[in-house]
């Protein structure tokens, strides 16, 4: 089991301004996203060791034949490369890119402005952790999910910098068979 260390991590909610109508209008800003303080790439590793020693604890025996991290496009980069670095293994991003690639799989982002997000090179049996910055519904891991068990992949788990636990995603991810696991929480207690 990974060892743990107990890093200053910090996440709130701020409002959006200049949104689209689909948009959320409320933004999770965490301390490793670099967008009110510069990170140090030991901040950034220590995180990701935290991260993995956390989701080892909830899901330890399921990891043991994961082919690797699938982490979503943008906030969920950071988060995806740190943990893969602290796991030792590989990853992949699902991109907002339609593309003639082999072992497509689309889902859907509903709150972003381009809802259509593409994971690639996913084929039968593959076995994959979830991986993004914040979960405030659910739907987006939801979707992928669904879309990956469509195609025969088997996601274990999610893991996440962050979790607005006034949502229900954790409900909703648990219905979908995907347990999830947070750094930290934003709102009630779960």
């Amino acid at each position: 089991m990974p060892e743990t260390a107990t890093l200053p991590f910090s996440a709130r909610i701020v409002e959006r301004l200049s949104i689209g109508p689909q948009s959320r209008r409320e933004r999770i800003i965490h301390s490793l996203d670099g967008v009110e303080a510069a990170v140090s790439p030991s901040e950034l590793a220590g995180v990701g060791k935290e991260l993995w020693s956390l989701v080892w604890e909830e899901v330890g025996t399921e990891l043991d034949s994961l082919d690797f991290l699938l982490g979503l496009d943008a906030g969920g980069i950071l988060p995806t490369v740190t943990l893969a670095s602290a796991a030792a293994l590989p990853y992949k991003i699902a991109w907002k890119l339609h593309l003639p690639l082999a072992g497509a799989v689309h889902f859907s982002e509903p709150h972003a402005m381009r809802t259509d997000v593409y994971a690639y090179g996913i084929a039968e049996g593959q076995r994959m952790l979830l991986v993004d910055d914040e979960v405030t519904t659910g739907h987006t891991l939801a979707n992928l999910a669904q879309s990956l068990r469509e195609a025969g992949a088997a996601p274990v788990a999610a893991a996440c910098l962050v979790e607005d636990t006034t949502r229900g995603a954790r409900e909703l991810l648990a219905t979908h068979g995907v347990p999830l696991i947070s750094l930290t929480t934003i709102g009630t207690s779960r």
